[in-house]
């Protein structure tokens, strides 16, 4: 495959980004998006050019650090997919693609296509988490948890915390995520011991990151590469309000 690649270049959080435009001939269509992005970095250190910087880890779809917008859609056009995880097969031979960061306010770009996405480890910092005692884990059986609520308690934790709900969102609203872990541990016996004051605080330091309201466009569940639904922010929501009546906002 021939392609153009136009790619975001800016070369740290202060300075004046701009597109640069790279042609890429002999892509394999069984190569992935970050190996394509790799050939790419080759050819520009072959020239003596900087190499472009973009994150990544596991690229097994499970770490969310490969956080590239794609022709306009977080992670790109596959739905449920990380960009680790998208093949150059479902690009045309000759097509111009262009690659950017993730665009939100709480996410500045550090350089190219790397973005600061430490807003989402404070959130989960302010009660991401339950206090219990350390020791053996109690027996399975003595906590019993129906089905149908562990099922909705494990979609919620599939969230990686990649960030797309809130760079694909118009308000830049990242409750798709903090109704995702909310939800995770609100659902379980052992995480509604916390839940008021969890959620109170999470949604607090959602507010202080600057992330925006979600308004139901859905544009974070239609880029969630883990499939996230949108009832996790109607749990989050009816969780806030509970925890609103009964509890006096953390300071």
């Amino acid at each position: 495959m021939r392609l153009t690649i136009k790619v975001w270049r800016q070369a740290d959080q202060k300075a004046r980004g701009a597109f640069e435009t790279h042609t890429l001939d002999s892509v394999s269509p069984d190569s992935s998006f970050l190996e394509m992005m790799d050939q790419l970095n080759e050819k520009l250190e072959a020239a003596g050019k900087e190499p472009i910087a973009f994150d990544h880890d596991c690229r097994e779809g499970i770490c969310g650090a490969c956080s590239m917008t794609i022709n306009g859609i977080p992670h790109g056009p596959m739905r449920a997919t990380t960009t680790c995880q998208l093949h150059m097969r479902h690009f045309r031979d000759g097509e111009t693609i262009t690659v950017e960061p993730f665009r939100a306010g709480p996410f500045p770009v550090l350089r190219d296509l790397v973005v600061d996405r430490s807003a989402f480890d404070r959130i989960i910092a302010a009660g991401g988490y339950i206090g219990v005692n350390t020791g053996s884990a109690p027996e399975a059986n003595m906590i019993p948890v129906p089905k149908r609520v562990a099922d909705l308690a494990f979609d919620a934790a599939a969230c990686i915390g990649c960030g797309a709900c809130a760079a694909a969102c118009p308000n830049g609203s990242a409750m798709l995520f903090v109704g995702a872990k909310v939800s995770h541990l609100a659902l379980l016996p052992q995480g509604r011991a916390e839940a008021e004051t969890r959620v109170l605080e999470m949604v607090r330091q959602m507010d202080e990151e600057g992330f925006g309201n979600c308004s139901n466009h859905a544009e974070c569940e239609a880029v969630c590469p883990k499939d996230i639904r949108m009832t996790n922010i109607a749990r989050l929501n009816a969780e806030f309000r509970r925890a609103a009546r009964t509890t006096l906002l953390p300071k």
